[in-house]
């Protein structure tokens, strides 16, 4: 455990005094070895600005959580800054979410930003579709499309923290604003800002096959 071979929810953890209740994945070098059982939940959610992507906050600010009104001990699938909108899930299912953040798997977020300086070139689309250059390496290509002389789409399949914040500003359009529109195979569609959707068994099981495109 002290290797730093352990992880729960994605999370490294070196303490072997650390709790775990089955609702999220445990796994060493990367490989589930436990998870929750029982009839699990997936809840879509529009995170709103000013809310925070984790199950408690030390500062007491917003949570993720609070948005859906249930006793189901849920907690996000990845996460989405302070500042970001749009689609991020919630979950007991730990196997599930294992599979939709581990790198291995690659599943393919969408997001759409507004950006400073435009308008918006094509050498700094080519640049984010060839892999940017940031302080800790190379992104991988992403795919990168401009809506608007000020809005950019750009699909990755990493999760480096703020790396599409990061991408943008190295391409010199800093975001002004940014919205997750897609996880995976899921959309965010209509559903309105702060509000939550439990997904159809056949939406969960598009997500259990994802990356998706």
């Amino acid at each position: 455990m002290f290797a730093g071979r352990v992880t729960i929810g994605g999370e490294i953890v070196r303490d072997p005094a650390r709790d775990v209740d089955g609702s999220v994945p445990v796994a060493v070098d990367g490989e589930v070895v436990w998870v929750s059982d029982g009839q699990l939940a997936v809840y879509a959610i529009h995170k709103p600005r000013g809310v925070v992507s984790t199950a408690h906050d030390p500062q007491g600010r917003p949570t993720i959580v609070e948005l859906v009104p249930t006793s189901r001990r849920l907690y996000p699938v990845g996460r989405l800054d302070v500042d970001t909108t749009g689609l991020i899930l919630l979950t007991d299912d730990g196997a599930l979410a294992h599979r939709l953040t581990h790198p291995s798997f690659e599943v393919p977020r969408t997001y759409r930003a507004k950006v400073r300086h435009p308008p918006v070139r094509e050498g700094a689309l080519r640049a984010l579709r060839e892999g940017v250059e940031l302080e800790e390496g190379t992104t991988a290509p992403a795919r990168a499309k401009r809506l608007a002389t000020d809005r950019v789409e750009l699909t990755i399949h990493e999760g480096r923290k703020r790396q599409v914040r990061r991408m943008l500003e190295a391409v010199g359009h800093p975001v002004v604003a940014l919205e997750r529109v897609r996880f995976g195979p899921l959309r965010l569609g209509t559903l309105q800002e702060g509000r939550y959707r439990r997904l159809t068994a056949a939406e969960v099981e598009h997500l259990r096959n994802a990356p998706a495109d």
